[in-house]
């Protein structure tokens, strides 16, 4: 099959041809394959910036899906939340994948590059942190790495403005009768929330009797989805990092591996964990 050429007149009735948009047109291949710029000579560093170029990628897509979601739950679309927080899980699942591969380079190939990274760090990722800010993960003290750059700062805070992923979802559980304490008086979403009895005991009903909430129950599965994924994800890159540089301290500044570990204790969605052991 063939492509015809797109005509159109210019101002003096002449016809300019264009030729059809190609595959690289579309995708503006040459600006993302020109995109990799290794400091060094090491040819493991050209994996080292596909790894974290792809990351950030997905984690783009990420965002643009969990707003989607974010906003369906607000107008009690549940059921298209549910298809977008599934392919939150799916990325999540790819960007797992990608540990196996940059788990190939061993401790000596990466420190003939490591030098060559300076402060930088994937520690100063803002669409990391706008990924735990909008799934409800609202730790303050994590603006400071991106305190350099006002516009970063504005689009985080414009998030922290908003309720969280979370939120949406508690305020849904109000929306159908549930009482959720404390929650439901809630006015300014930029501070951290504390998990409460009530929120633990509205989920605790719905698993109780999923057949008479099941929207309710299979958004609770698809929110547990998500953070299984990310937990994952964290795990990996603690066994990553730790597998490549074993102890030492990151790049950016932080204390590396036992920062990490840290970090795999914090949880997005706390009462849908916690009301496991409830059951």
């Amino acid at each position: 099959m063939t492509t015809r050429e797109h005509i159109e007149p210019d101002d003096d009735g002449a016809a300019d041809i264009k030729p059809p948009m190609s595959y690289s047109d579309y995708l503006h291949l040459e600006k993302i394959l020109d995109a990799q710029k290794p400091l060094s000579t090491a040819r493991d560093e050209l994996l080292f910036i596909i790894q974290h170029q792809t990351s950030e990628l997905w984690m783009m897509l990420a965002i643009s899906e969990i707003r989607s979601a974010k906003a369906a739950l607000a107008e009690d679309r549940v059921r298209p939340a549910f298809k977008m927080l599934t392919r939150v899980a799916r990325i999540f699942e790819q960007l797992n994948s990608a540990w196996d591969v940059l788990r190939t380079m061993t401790p000596s190939e990466y420190s003939t590059f490591r030098d060559a990274l300076g402060q930088s760090s994937g520690f100063q990722s803002w669409q990391y942190r706008s990924i735990e800010f909008l799934a409800g993960n609202r730790n303050l003290s994590m603006l400071k790495p991106h305190s350099d750059l006002p516009d970063v700062t504005a689009r985080l805070e414009e998030i922290l403005a908003e309720p969280s992923l979370y939120d949406e979802a508690l305020r849904l559980l109000a929306r159908n009768g549930f009482d959720i304490g404390a929650d439901a008086e809630r006015t300014s979403w930029r501070e951290r929330r504390e998990a409460n009895d009530e929120v633990q005991a509205a989920w605790k009903a719905v698993y109780a009797r999923p057949d008479e909430h099941w929207a309710l129950y299979e958004l609770a599965e698809k929110l547990i989805d998500f953070e299984d994924y990310f937990r994952r994800w964290r795990f990996n890159h603690v066994t990553t990092v730790e597998r490549i540089i074993g102890l030492k301290r990151g790049t950016g500044g932080t204390s590396g591996v036992s920062y990490l570990r840290r970090m795999l204790d914090v949880e997005l969605f706390p009462e849908l964990w916690r009301v496991r052991t409830d059951m």
